[in-house]
């Protein structure tokens, strides 16, 4: 029993001095294996390498990020440029979007100056007393104009635009009409010769105007202010049988009958 248990500790011992004699043997081992100055050299040669492989990647982060930031500036650079020219292009379209809108305010101008010269001059078709005649812009507001002083009750100066409207348009589409009317007015101013003479030159001049018939009785009323019943009576009989069926002949029988 005892010897097994000495021969572990003899082992033991041996494997302990073996260790210490390789601890021993190492260095120098090592040092035929590499002497002090090239062992010294590797080691620096290899911290070299080291360094210059991390001043290359140090480099090369660095030339990235600058390359990174010129990229940036760039786009920046151009983003800028493209604003201006955005600008300058909405800008530009902006002064085109104001030449355009004048140019049409300028030709509806022209336009409207256009059609208001064409109103003045181009002729208008008028419905009148059951006729239908055309007429100049200028001989409509003349005889308008003519017809708002009758309105007034301005019967002097209605005779007087009556009469400039004849003479300044002697053959026109209004002349039974304005005839007409200077008659009336001329009775109301009681200018009683030159009504009976007004109508008389409708009744002579147009027998088939729907005014006509109104004109001899009127006439007939212009001939008893003046005393003259006879041409009275004689209108009047002219006046029933020419235009029988009209309201006219009837008031003209009832004042014959007054006249008899």
């Amino acid at each position: 029993m005892q010897a097994a248990r000495t021969r572990p500790s003899g082992l033991t011992g041996l494997c302990t001095s073996a260790a210490l004699a390789l601890a021993v043997l190492w260095p120098v081992q090592a040092h035929a294996l590499f002497g002090d100055d090239e062992a010294r050299q590797a080691i620096i040669e290899l911290r070299r390498k080291v360094d210059a492989n991390q001043a290359a990647s140090d480099a090369a982060r660095s030339e990235g990020d600058a390359a990174t930031r010129r990229s940036l500036i760039e786009l920046s650079n151009q983003i800028e440029q493209l604003r201006g020219e955005l600008a300058r292009l909405r800008g530009q379209n902006e002064q085109l979007a104001r030449e355009v809108a004048e140019l049409q305010r300028a030709q509806k101008d022209v336009q409207a100056g256009v059609d208001a010269r064409l109103r003045q001059v181009e002729p208008l078709k008028v419905e009148l007393d059951g006729q239908s005649f055309t007429a100049q812009p200028a001989e409509k507001a003349q005889f308008d104009a003519a017809m708002d002083t009758l309105r007034r009750s301005e019967f002097a100066a209605a005779s007087t635009a009556y009469t400039a409207f004849l003479r300044q348009y002697p053959v026109s589409g209004y002349t039974p009409s304005a005839l007409y009317w200077l008659g009336n007015a001329q009775y109301a101013a009681r200018a009683y010769k030159d009504s009976a003479d007004s109508h008389r030159r409708l009744v002579t001049e147009f027998p088939n105007h729907p005014r006509t018939p109104e004109a001899m009785l009127a006439m007939a009323n212009s001939q008893v202010e003046l005393k003259d019943t006879k041409a009275a009576r004689r209108t009047l009989d002219d006046l029933v049988k020419k235009y029988p069926q009209s309201e006219a002949a009837a008031a003209a029988k009832e004042r014959l009958a007054r006249l008899r």
